[in-house]
């Protein structure tokens, strides 16, 4: 029994389109392997870059040297200098009998902080602010250790004697690690850097050899080209999300608090959008060295700089906050911060999710219009 042809035709050309398409990822997908230092700079940027902000990189308060300015040992100054010592953030390194002593310490850069206690002031703090941060979080810590827990030890007419101690409870991040900070920028940072740059260079490189024509006159349709180019960087991407999630539960500590399917789901629209990123960049660059340097200008300093991976886009100045509101790392880092360590449900990253997808939908169809008006 045979099918009538107007039947049988439609599933064949299918399937032959079909068949060529997967040998065009199959081709995409064996150039990318062949090239080992893409390869290497593909899989161990993300490591390297997961070890440096996890263990090397970081803000957080350890090993604060610590100088104890008094004239006599008494016993309120020993307890509270014990407090200090018995903590993992402090290390008393010496008693000197001046302030000046300190200061002298402190500028020769053989202490951080100082603690000066005196009959007629009672408790005083000197630290180094030339990194003003960091300044304000030893502050933070000395105070939480010193106050909260020995409040009695304040002296007797000072004006808080009647007030209840004062303590704090950190919620997410009791520890105050930055890894729990960092590691939601750097899967943001990676994902578009490695999707939209590594994407335009390959269709750029075709161009360049002059083999992308050939290609487009095949009997594949151009979409179907790009989409297979595309393909092997969109699993390579899960892989490196895969290697990045991995080593963050087990080698860094961060918790995965939230689902991981939406963890994924997220990642999976964000990806996309880094590919339209990417194709948007071919249609414009007309060698790998232009490509490299537009996705260099238009990714890396903005992703760096507006997108909240090292300071808060509600801190800088408005125009800069402006700025921000058009960089797609900044709303898949906030949602990856709220999923993987608030561990919020979908309801809490609707809004960026929303954000993305907008700008996943403008992008390709930029992208897909300007390189149909080239094709013309």
């Amino acid at each position: 029994m045979y099918l009538p042809i107007w039947l049988d035709k439609p599933p064949v050309q299918a399937i032959k389109r079909m068949k060529q398409f997967i040998a065009f990822v199959i081709k995409e997908t064996k150039h990318i392997l062949r090239d080992k230092r893409t390869m290497l700079i593909l899989f161990g940027m993300p490591v390297v870059m997961m070890l440096l902000f996890g263990f090397a990189i970081t803000t957080d308060v350890k090993n604060v040297r610590t100088v104890v300015v008094t004239s006599e040992m008494s016993p309120r100054t020993q307890q509270v200098i014990e407090r200090l010592a018995q903590s993992e953030y402090f290390i008393i390194t010496q008693t000197v009998n001046t302030p000046q002593e300190a200061e002298q310490l402190i500028r020769s850069q053989k202490a951080d902080m100082a603690l000066v206690f005196s009959q007629n002031r009672g408790m005083q703090m000197m630290v180094d602010g030339s990194d003003p941060n960091m300044a304000q979080q030893w502050t933070t810590y000395a105070q939480q250790i010193i106050m909260a827990p020995t409040s009695h030890l304040i002296s007797a007419d000072a004006p808080t004697r009647s007030l209840s101690p004062l303590t704090s409870h950190l919620l997410y991040n009791p520890q105050m690690l930055s890894a729990y900070n960092f590691v939601p920028a750097i899967m943001g940072m990676l994902l578009m850097l490695i999707c939209a740059m590594m994407t335009s260079i390959s269709i750029v490189r075709e161009k360049e050899k002059g083999t992308m024509e050939v290609l487009l006159v095949s009997p594949v349709r151009p979409l179907m080209v790009i989409i297979a180019k595309a393909v092997p960087y969109l699993v390579l991407a899960f892989a490196i999300l895969i290697t990045i999630l991995l080593m963050a539960r087990f080698v860094l500590g961060v918790p995965l608090a939230g689902s991981l399917f939406w963890i994924l789901a997220v990642s999976t629209l964000y990806i996309l959008l880094a590919l339209s990123l990417g194709l948007l960049i071919s249609n414009v660059a007309q060698t790998q060295l232009v490509a490299l340097l537009l996705s260099a200008m238009v990714l890396l300093m903005p992703v760096v700089m507006l997108s909240g991976m090292l300071f808060p886009v509600e801190s800088m100045p408005q125009v800069l906050q402006w700025l921000a509101a058009v960089v797609p790392p900044r709303y898949y880092i906030e949602a990856m911060r709220k999923l993987m360590i608030m561990g919020v449900g979908f309801g809490e990253v609707a809004r960026e999710v929303a954000v993305l997808a907008i700008m996943t939908v403008v992008l390709l169809a930029i992208a897909l219009k300007k390189f149909n008006v080239r094709l013309e």
